[in-house]
């Protein structure tokens, strides 16, 4: 039996828990009641997940073994130029705003801002990108607005932060 329970947060399921299947992102949180358990996303807006308030509990505590964290969605900066792949289809250069976030998989995808009339407009499609090379990322600190967190409650009252 593990020691102690992941932190609450984003993660890629590596086998299967529970009805989960491996390969999905799920947002843990390690101290549910009846138990710690997995959600799945079931929507995305402006390129955040949101998480359903309904969940798997983990059959045993040692299947959050299975988990493999990932970093959180959000704006950050490129510190060092990558390309998102071998096949090199998209080019991240130093100082890039770019924001980070997940397909249904548990895989990063990139999404670059643009200036807008009406200011940054973040687009819907992103590039996947490869796990290494998220370490050329910096995160960013971005104040939340009034209500951005409105649709990002989890269940029993937790919100994703």
């Amino acid at each position: 039996m593990p020691d102690a329970l992941p932190p609450c947060g984003l993660y890629r399921t590596l086998s299967a828990i529970a009805e989960v299947p491996a390969d999905r992102l799920v947002y843990f949180h390690n101290h549910g009641n009846p138990g710690p358990g997995v959600y799945l996303p079931e929507r995305w807006i402006a390129n955040r997940a949101q998480f359903s308030a309904n969940g798997f509990t983990l059959p045993r505590l040692e299947d959050a073994r299975a988990l493999m964290p990932l970093a959180r969605e959000g704006f950050y900066r490129v510190k060092a130029a990558f390309h998102c792949c071998a096949k090199r289809c998209t080019e991240f250069l130093p100082e890039m705003l770019v924001q980070l976030g997940y397909n249904g998989a548990g895989r990063a995808l990139l999404f670059l801002p643009e200036h807008a009339a009406h200011g940054l407009a973040v687009p819907e499609r992103g590039a996947m990108v490869d796990d290494e090379r998220l370490a050329n990322l910096v995160a960013l600190q971005v104040r939340e607005g009034a209500g951005a967190n409105a649709d990002l409650s989890l269940p029993r009252g937790m919100n994703l932060h």
